[in-house]
């Protein structure tokens, strides 16, 4: 139903595709990847109409419906959040703009005379409004908000009142109402708590048409797309599965690759040392020739191309003592919301202790109170002795300077550490050559929590407490971390809505509820297991 033929196209310097083809046929879900900057945003504007390929094309069958979620979502202010996401809904949402000007209409006496006329219009565009399912839009449209963690005091509001991330939620909202023939949603994992994504998760199973995404969350893409779609260096590559299934296919053709470029560069060698030895002699002029020629006919294979990944490398921290953090009678409130009362709570050392609950239910404000960024209204919150904490905040992002470079980032906030050091420490973090002399105000989310974590951990803390760590990291960085926070030989407290991190990382759950605060021996994993539940706001 969706077919790119042959596609190039370049912007700038930079060529994203070179003779690129692939097709979306009806039901199948997609998972595009590739490395930063390799063009996915691209070929979904193409896919949506809003950029054209410079050679080839993008067909696209008669009829088929798109709708395309992008982190790009406008200015919406000035309505609620209900009724902007009715307003985004496709054909309908038309319907019922034109249904509320005839209704006006009616109302207005200076159109007496054309009343006749209007409500024969009015009876046409009800009906077409009735067959287009329209009276059960504005429960759909709320059905799918409270998906997506909105309150109904949230969908109310003013859609200009909300922050970036739930102005996302919205956008998305508008899409997943439209149910359109083919979706287009470019990261729509980001901001999404973890009872909105296993909500969303649902959604997109159940959805009947054509869907492609791309997400950094791992598990997120596994339980919905049955095929891959990689963008690598100017091609499209198509693979039957789950992500999963393509990282070892790709890993297999790599290794493949690799024997068969090294195969070949020892027969060469063997070919042209040979010629090098013969080449004088009369003798073997005939057996030369024949054996340059052959060289040049011989199609050369390439070596697989190596990503360039991260690799974070954590100095080992000083020895903790054994009470690392310690809660005693903790009450916290905001006006008249109460988030604790009477917390009691103890972090030993080694601990790595993941925090659940859904939003509102006091994650972030216990890792502040123990981070010592809030005070608690009554209590004591204590850290234990020889106990060196480094806190990964959301806001610890904004607080860069915009007008320093990456590297003046980094001197600033260790003046004594030689350059070399520094730039060690910037490489290990992504920024290569040039990156360093980027100005902090240019970069992106997943480059901005690079630069903080760096900042963090270069002089080692022994305690990390880490408030949604992998929100703006891709998925090459993120198991970058995941691998180096496994070795970490201190204690962690952390938020993630990500679940192969929290899987990977936590062998403690401390789970919020509105019935108390509930804790588990046993990672993720096992919760899940005593749970039956992936979240805690899933509970029936």
């Amino acid at each position: 139903m969706i077919r790119l033929d042959t596609i190039s196209k370049q912007n700038g310097h930079q060529i994203l595709f070179i003779e690129a083809s692939a097709a979306l046929q009806r039901g199948e879900k997609i998972g595009l990847v590739g490395p930063n900057g390799a063009g996915k945003s691209t070929l979904f504007r193409m896919i949506a109409g809003e950029d054209q390929p410079d050679e080839g094309q993008v067909s696209v069958d008669r009829g088929v419906t798109i709708g395309y979620f992008s982190q790009d979502i406008g200015e919406m202010a000035g309505q609620s959040a209900v009724a902007a996401v009715m307003d985004g809904a496709g054909p309908v949402s038309g319907v019922a703009a034109e249904l509320r000007d005839l209704e006006a209409a009616m109302t207005d006496p200076d159109r007496a005379d054309e009343m006749e006329a209007i409500l024969e219009r009015y009876g046409e565009v009800q009906a077409r409004f009735q067959d287009l399912d329209g009276y059960a839009l504005d429960a759909r449209a709320r059905e799918v908000l409270a998906g997506l963690g909105f309150s109904q005091e949230m969908m109310e509001g003013d859609v200009g009142a909300l922050s970036g991330g739930w102005k996302m939620r919205v956008g998305l909202a508008r899409i997943l109402l439209m149910r359109p023939d083919a979706m287009l949603l470019d990261e729509p994992s980001n901001h999404l708590d973890l009872e909105s994504l296993i909500w969303l998760e649902q959604f997109l199973k159940g959805y009947e048409g054509a869907l492609l995404m791309t997400s950094h969350d791992r598990e997120f893409m596994n339980r919905i797309v049955n095929k891959i779609i990689e963008i690598d260096a100017g091609t499209l590559t198509t693979y039957s599965g789950d992500y999963e299934f393509y990282e070892q296919q790709r890993a297999l053709s790599e290794k493949q690759q690799q024997a068969q470029f090294e195969r070949q560069q020892a027969m060469l060698a063997k070919e042209i040392k040979f010629i090098e030895r013969f080449k004088a002699r009369a003798s073997h002029a005939a057996q030369v020739q024949s054996r340059v020629k052959k060289l040049e006919k011989i199609e050369r294979v390439e070596p697989p191309r190596r990503r360039e990944t991260v690799q974070f490398d954590f100095p080992p921290a000083p020895r903790s003592g054994e009470d690392v953090a310690t809660l005693k009678s903790v009450n916290k409130s905001y006006g008249a919301l109460r988030i604790y009362d009477g917390l009691d709570f103890q972090i030993r050392r080694r601990e790595r202790w993941c925090v659940m609950g859904v939003n509102g239910a006091g994650k972030s404000t216990l890792l502040k109170l123990i981070a010592g960024t809030a005070e608690p209204d009554a209590g004591s919150v204590a850290v234990g002795g020889s106990v060196k904490m480094g806190y990964f905040a959301q806001h610890a992002m904004d607080l860069l300077d915009g007008e320093r470079t990456v590297f003046e980032a980094l001197e600033d906030a260790f003046p004594q550490a030689g350059q070399g050091s520094l730039r060690t420490l910037a490489g290990c973090f992504g920024f290569s050559g040039d990156d360093v002399e980027k100005r902090c105000r240019v970069l992106s989310g997943g480059e901005k929590a690079r630069l903080v974590m760096a900042l963090m951990l270069y002089d080692p803390p022994n305690f990390l407490v880490l408030d949604e760590p992998t929100n703006h990291l891709d998925m090459a960085t993120k198991e970058m971390l995941i691998k180096a926070l496994a070795d970490f030989e201190g204690t962690m407290l952390f938020v993630s809505h990500d679940r192969h991190f929290l899987a990977a990382l936590s062998n403690r759950v401390l789970e919020l509820t509105p019935e108390g605060v509930h804790a588990y021996g046993g990672g993720y994993t096992e919760y899940v297991a005593r749970t039956g539940q992936e979240a805690p706001g899933l509970r029936s």
